[in-house]
């Protein structure tokens, strides 16, 4: 009894031992939370994500996409926050993490969760009506510096995201008042772009994928592109802002981010199953077809990404009147 007693105990051990070297990995359903509405890029990214980590096998369990639209992400921020420590509880993380905190929209910032990865740049495209009076984007510079308040710009998902932050840019580099701008915010782009087919509004500031659609089907028009070369497919004849003669290069990155709290091997885990993923041919045809450009970065880098860019959005949101300098 003593020897089978032993014999127990050192199988135990090993199991336990063969467990740890294996590290975590989820054991429950994983949700995917947006905080936008369903459509829009943000949703396209979760929905990417889910889609290549379970077909490919790389996470054993059910993923599941849970939108959570408003406050221009603001809601989706504080729910996941109130997870601290899940690693079953996953973030898109945009540009709002960021400059919700720089314009006290939230309280929560980018120090507030786990930094996992970043997987993709979403250069910023100027949109209009395919009927609009505003041809190419020497029209739109030219309405914009003659009287400014004539153009309503749409755009998720709140003053001073970073659509708005590309608008804002935009009349800086023509020597514009980004104070003059008509802006009007929506709680995702696919509302925005409704309301520019309905004509409500004369232009829309969004993600590539999502004017390529209307583009190829002539219901819009893009003017101007934020991006540092020519995009392909449905916007091919797209010229950049600089070709247009406009310093402007501009986008916004989607990122994967968890609750504070998370264990080095729970990120571990994360991080490896989403590099494998980046790595797969449907998430690099993904890429090709929402007009994404590769961006993938962990760790440390991803950090000091996030520090930098949360300088460089503060200084234009200062412009815009939207947050203070200090």
């Amino acid at each position: 009894m003593r020897i089978a007693g032993v014999v127990l105990t050192l199988a135990l051990f090993g199991a336990v031992a063969a467990a740890q070297a294996q590290g975590w990995s989820p054991s429950k359903n994983v949700e995917i939370i947006v905080g936008s509405a369903p459509g829009g890029s943000n949703d396209k990214t979760a929905r990417a994500v889910e889609r290549t980590l379970v077909e490919n096998k790389l996470v054993k369990t059910t993923m599941s996409v849970v939108n959570k639209p408003g406050g221009g992400g603001s809601i989706a921020f504080t729910f996941v926050s109130q997870h601290a420590g899940d690693p079953h509880m996953l973030l898109v993380g945009t540009t709002a993490l960021l400059t919700n905190h720089i314009t006290g929209r939230s309280k929560l910032s980018h120090k507030d969760f786990t930094p996992i990865a970043s997987l993709f740049q979403d250069y910023v495209v100027f949109v209009v009506n395919a009927k609009s009076s505003i041809k190419d984007g020497k029209d739109l510079v030219d309405r914009l510096k003659k009287d400014p308040q004539s153009i309503a710009i749409g755009f998720a998902t709140a003053l001073g995201s970073h659509n708005h932050i590309a608008a804002g840019l935009l009349m800086k580099a023509i020597g514009g008042n980004v104070r003059d701008l008509k802006a009007v915010a929506y709680k995702g782009s696919s509302v925005a772009i409704t309301n520019l087919l309905g004509g409500h509004i004369d232009l829309v500031t969004t993600a590539a994928g999502n004017a390529a659609g209307h583009v190829a089907a002539g219901r819009l028009r893009v003017v101007g592109a934020a991006a540092p070369r020519r995009f392909g497919g449905a916007l091919a004849d797209v010229p950049t802002w600089k070709e247009q003669g406009v310093d402007l290069v501009y986008g916004g990155f989607r990122s994967i981010v968890g609750p504070k709290g998370l264990t080095a091997g729970q990120v571990a885990f994360w991080e490896d199953a989403l590099r494998k993923a980046s790595k797969t041919p449907k998430w690099q045809a993904d890429l090709k077809k929402n007009y994404w450009s590769d961006d993938f970065t962990t760790g440390a880098a991803f950090g000091k990404e996030l520090d930098d860019n949360y300088a460089a959005m503060k200084s234009v949101l200062v412009d815009l009147g939207l947050a203070k300098r200090k």
